[in-house]
């Protein structure tokens, strides 16, 4: 007996440190490439070469436009503007609401132009007052508002017809005197209404690759930037074609190949101002800082189009900083670490209360949750805190990401001590099913609120899934631990609960729609439907025995 000891013992010690060893470089590794910083062309923001104009909206944090007796107080614009002079020529504005009126003021100070929007929609009585505003404003300020910009995607929301959007922008050029007058909308809204051409100076349209019907990729969004201008210079061909929106989001959900991210606003920013000098043509970024308030009308990625941060307002891209998508990745990296080493001191403790002999199977189980946990600890954090708007989606987000905290950990526990992944009955059951394992009760509180916020996301992307956010990171780190532990200490008899059947079948089916609907090129809707399907086979596994506590 002692002879068998001394040779098990070693064997039994070396497993759990070799895989540590092996899941914390793994980590380390895959962090590293994580955060590799990009090369570009050019800086996307360099206070040498000013920009030639950027949107500019000034509500910050809960501020919003939405509310139409919000006054945004001058002191707050005087910042923005004196912040926005050192990167930039000019801003374009879209209405004179929400205390926007003093913006011209304010801007002439700091030495920018203004490109003065005049907000149209279908109450005729505001767009009078709109238009009044404006041509005073142009009265007022002449050497500062640049050009006037007589409705913004009117066409496109459907508010107003081609003859009416006409016989406004002829109203406002009679009353402005030189200052050059335009509509800016969506590129083929201009080739579908041609009659505007002749009643504006210039053509201002929109082209953002994300938004197209058909989502360009970032490594893509410049020549196609390019393309639809050579189009439609074509058909307008005596008159300026502006770019008066385009840019990137920098976080938010991928549509097809179209990837918003860090790394890829900087690319495509740097690439289309770097196309815009060597081919002469004009471009206002939308937009300068991110708007919180939009997150209600687009999703996430609604609030990321900013060069700057909304809170604290600092550059995205400070110049002669790398660009990396997770500037704080050593931070990420280590507490990932963290969270692997003690998923692994969790499976040792056990044994050692607990000591008896789990399957081979037991310690690589661990070893592949707690990795996986590892690494995905700071991409799920990073969303939270981007994805998260309100207080209903801060409570999902962080339930989720405290159940994919909480996965690994109770079930290295489980694993360890031979005990199985328990069901719902469990908790809720009858009497001769409930549990007074407290360990087992967390961890069937963990898997409740796993496969609740996974089913209510799944059938969200099945009828509504066009601002919704994939949830893969979190979900990932809840849901392979639970399949590891039903994979090594599945119950070999009991029923099948229904509870977790009609789970395991709304995920399995919403995978099936969700991959289909959503197409082969958007790998964060790829690995969430893998983790939907994962999940629903893990709960189809599932059986019901009667507690022996």
């Amino acid at each position: 007996m002692d002879g068998r000891l001394w040779r098990t013992e070693p064997i039994s010690t070396r497993t759990p440190l070799a895989l540590l060893i092996l899941s914390l470089g793994t980590i380390a590794a895959v962090w590293w490439w994580l955060a590799t910083p990009v090369t570009l062309v050019r800086a996307p923001i360099d206070p040498a070469a000013k920009l030639e104009c950027v949107s500019y909206a000034p509500f910050r944090g809960e501020q919003t436009p939405l509310n139409s007796t919000a006054i945004i107080p001058a002191g707050q614009i005087a910042q923005d503007m004196a912040q926005l002079a050192q990167i930039t020529k000019c801003v374009r504005t879209y209405s004179i609401d929400n205390g926007l009126d003093q913006v011209p003021e304010l801007a002439g100070k700091v030495g920018l132009k203004v490109i003065q929007g005049v907000w149209l929609g279908s109450n005729r009585l505001k767009n009078l007052a709109q238009i009044a505003g404006v041509v005073d404003l142009t009265k007022r300020f002449p050497n500062v508002i640049s050009s006037v910009v007589v409705g913004n995607e009117v066409l496109l929301r459907g508010e107003m017809t081609a003859a009416d959007l006409v016989g406004n922008i002829r109203s406002v050029k009679a009353q402005v005197g030189k200052i050059p007058v335009t509509y800016a909308d969506v590129w083929e809204f201009w080739l579908k209404n041609r009659e505007l051409y002749d009643a504006v100076d210039f053509v201002t349209i929109h082209i953002l690759p994300y938004w197209e019907d058909f989502p360009i990729r970032a490594k893509s969004a410049a020549a196609h930037v390019d393309s639809i201008r050579k189009r439609v210079a074509v058909a307008f061909p005596s008159k300026e074609i502006l770019i008066g929106e385009t840019g990137w989001p920098s976080a938010g959900r991928m549509r097809d190949g179209a990837l918003p991210s860090r790394t890829n606003q900087a690319r495509v920013v740097s690439e289309i101002l770097d196309l815009a000098k060597r081919e002469g043509f004009r471009v206002n970024l939308i937009e300068a800082y991110d708007q919180p308030w939009k997150r209600d009308l687009e999703g996430t990625v609604g609030g990321y189009w900013g060069l700057i941060y909304d809170q604290p307002r600092e550059l995205k891209y400070p110049p002669g900083v790398p660009i990396t998508n997770y500037p704080s990745w050593k931070l990420q990296m280590g507490l990932g670490m963290g969270l692997s080493f003690l998923v692994f001191v969790t499976g040792m403790l056990t044994l050692r209360r607990r000591p008896w002999s789990p399957r081979l199977s037991a310690w690589p189980t661990v070893a592949v949750s707690a990795t996986v946990a590892g690494i995905l600890l700071g991409v799920a954090a990073d969303k939270l805190i981007y994805e998260s708007y309100g207080v209903g989606r801060w409570i999902q987000w962080s339930a989720l990401l405290a159940a994919g905290v909480a996965s690994p950990l109770l079930c290295a526990y489980a694993t360890m001590s031979g005990r199985s992944l328990p069901t719902f009955l469990q908790l809720v059951g009858p009497s001769r099913f409930l549990t007074r394992s407290v360990s087992t009760v967390l961890l069937g509180l963990t898997l409740a609120v796993a496969a609740l916020i996974g089913a209510e996301t799944a059938l969200g992307f099945v009828f509504d899934p066009r601002y919704r956010d994939f949830p893969f990171a979190a979900l990932t780190m809840a849901v392979v631990p639970f399949a590891g532990l039903m994979a090594v200490n599945r119950p070999q008899e009991g029923v099948r609960p229904i509870a977790e059947s009609v789970f395991a079948g709304l995920l399995v089916l919403s995978a099936l729609y969700i991959g289909f609907n959503e197409g082969p090129d958007n790998w964060q809707s790829l690995w969430t439907c893998a983790i939907y399907l994962l999940f629903g086979i893990t709960l189809w596994r599932a059986r019901a025995v009667q507690s022996p506590e």
